[in-house]
């Protein structure tokens, strides 16, 4: 496995865990549109991703980033591990 695929599963769990609609997730998955969190979901999402991977997201990166695999991709930056 990958390092890529060991964050898709990392963050597919986390965001099943913001996912209360039961939204079917890919990576082309958009959080504000297809999940329909609001900004303070995808504040608390954010923290959720920045403790997992210990990383710092920072606002203007985190606004940037609107699907599943563009997070995946971004987290594996910040780790650098992309």
């Amino acid at each position: 496995m990958t390092d890529r695929d060991e964050r898709k599963d990392a963050i597919n769990r986390l965001v099943a865990d913001f996912n209360k609609k039961g939204i079917e997730v890919s990576e082309d998955t958009r959080f504000a549109q297809d999940l329909e969190w609001d900004s303070l979901t995808v504040m608390d999402f954010v923290a959720a991703v920045e403790d997992e991977f210990d990383i710092i997201i920072t606002m203007n990166r985190a606004a940037e980033i609107e699907t599943v695999g563009q997070l995946i991709d971004a987290v594996g930056e910040l780790k650098g591990e992309a």
